[in-house]
């Protein structure tokens, strides 16, 4: 029995992948998505806050501060919240709202800041949390990025978890670098017992990392990728990446695509760089001639990107869900799915279903064409004077002049129509496809740019 929440950090079960196509290998995933927080980033966590406490460098009552673009600050937020410290977050702002919420929820002070600026910007998120760490009396900077402790966890304690459980044949282990702790504390345990295990980085398109490991070459300028938790645009203090024999660069269509597939195929949720990496082993074993056990990691839940990767939607915003190609202004059309109200349903069901998925505007159908809508101002004007207003219906206050388009017209009438701020509504033959509103056109101009 354990005797608190920490005590079930780490032990983490190991599965081997049937249902994808490994080649002549076998691949084997550690399910540290099992951790307290769900991921593997609890495992650091506990260390670092722990070595802290030894050293004197953190008192009780103390306040933790950390950069965090993954799931470190979860696992912070978990044994902050049970020893007592305070806990300050520098988060860019590419995190999934789950994981902000739910360190939240556990009691951190979170700071959001840019996601697109590099190391040496005054809005770099990690730069901000060590100016924090400096202006803030009884604080600890754990700098993941430069905390020996965090590697060290990994060859204390996850090294030999793995070599135990693959019953000490381990021919390949892929692993990502974000602070580097997981590759350099994997690498350095089994440079001692298994020589010849390879370390294979798995590395996000527009990180430096992987051109790092082919060339040597450190570049000065890094892309953007929407991975998280896994990738950089330096080289972390505490990562030794000397041991790392062959690394890939992937995509984030690629490695979304695996993840969503990992839980259809083998029931595994799990989050975006678990997908980089069981993408990149999915490339390995392939490409080998003889038989090899290779292992990686889910790093963490896909529960805490519901909104994201397993949103159709968010995807295709991103330019990452292809769906049919129209040529016409159906392709600017980003809620494939309406979501709309009948004009004998409620104010009170219309308000539910505006707050239940975010939109501030609803068509109101009649079948498969458009009668009206019905926005935010329509029902606060209604229930304003007479709450009771909820339960009439939605014809009596919904907006009847509506502005058409067929998907035939051109882009210029859709800006024509934001200029008198209303909202274009295509209609095709009298049956009601969607409605286009700016967030949609900079969405399809953002998309086509890519392109």
């Amino acid at each position: 029995m354990a005797h608190s929440v920490l005590d079930l950090i780490g032990n983490t079960p190991i599965v081997k992948i049937t249902r994808f196509d490994t080649g002549p290998c076998e691949l084997f995933v550690k399910l540290d998505s099992q951790n307290p927080t769900g991921s593997i980033k609890d495992r650091i966590a506990l260390a670092m806050i722990e070595q802290a406490e030894q050293d004197g460098l953190l008192k009780p009552g103390g306040t933790i501060i950390e950069a965090t673009a993954g799931n470190t600050g979860l696992g912070l937020a978990l044994v902050a919240a049970l020893k007592g410290y305070k806990l300050i977050l520098v988060i860019p702002d590419k995190m999934s709202q789950e994981k902000v919420r739910t360190v939240r929820a556990l009691g951190a002070e979170v700071i959001i800041t840019r996601s697109d600026v590099g190391k040496g910007h005054p809005a770099y998120y990690q730069d901000i949390a060590e100016r924090i760490a400096k202006e803030t009396p009884g604080s600890f900077y754990t700098n993941q990025f430069g905390n020996p402790s965090n590697p060290a966890a990994h060859e204390a304690i996850t090294g030999p978890e793995i070599w135990a459980q693959m019953n000490h044949h381990v021919d390949a282990i892929i692993t990502g670098v974000g602070s580097g702790g997981t590759m350099t504390g994997l690498s350095r345990y089994f440079a001692k017992v298994s020589p010849s295990t390879e370390m294979v980085l798995a590395d996000p398109v527009g990180s430096i990392l992987d051109h790092y490991i082919k060339t040597g070459e450190v570049l000065k300028d890094s892309g953007a990728w929407l991975v998280e938790g896994v990738g950089e645009d330096f080289i972390p203090t505490v990562a030794d990446l000397s041991r790392v024999t062959k690394s890939y660069s992937i995509t984030d269509a690629e490695s979304f695509d695996v993840a969503r597939d990992l839980f259809r195929k083998e029931g595994i949720l799990a989050g975006t760089s678990s997908g980089l990496l069981v993408a990149t082993a999915l490339r390995y074993c392939r490409e080998q001639t003889t038989p090899k056990r290779v292992l990686t990691f889910i790093c963490d839940t896909g529960a805490r990107y519901i909104s994201k990767i397993f949103d159709d939607t968010w995807l295709r915003d991103q330019g990452l869900l292809t769906g049919e190609h129209y040529g016409d202004l159906r392709d600017y059309i980003t809620q494939k799915v309406p979501i709309t109200v009948e004009p004998t349903e409620t104010l009170l069901i219309a308000y539910t279903r505006m707050r239940a998925h975010g939109v501030s505007q609803l068509p109101v159908l009649d079948g498969e064409r458009i009668i009206g809508l019905l926005d935010e101002w329509d029902i606060l004007q209604a229930v304003t004077p007479h709450r009771d207003q909820f339960s009439r219906n939605v014809k009596d206050f919904m907006t009847t002049n509506l502005e058409t388009l067929p998907p035939s017209a051109h882009p210029s009438e859709l800006l024509a129509l934001f200029q008198r701020e209303r909202v274009p509504i295509i209609v095709d033959n009298g049956r009601f496809l969607g409605l286009i509103t700016k967030i949609d056109y900079l969405n399809y101009l953002r998309r086509k740019n890519h392109e």
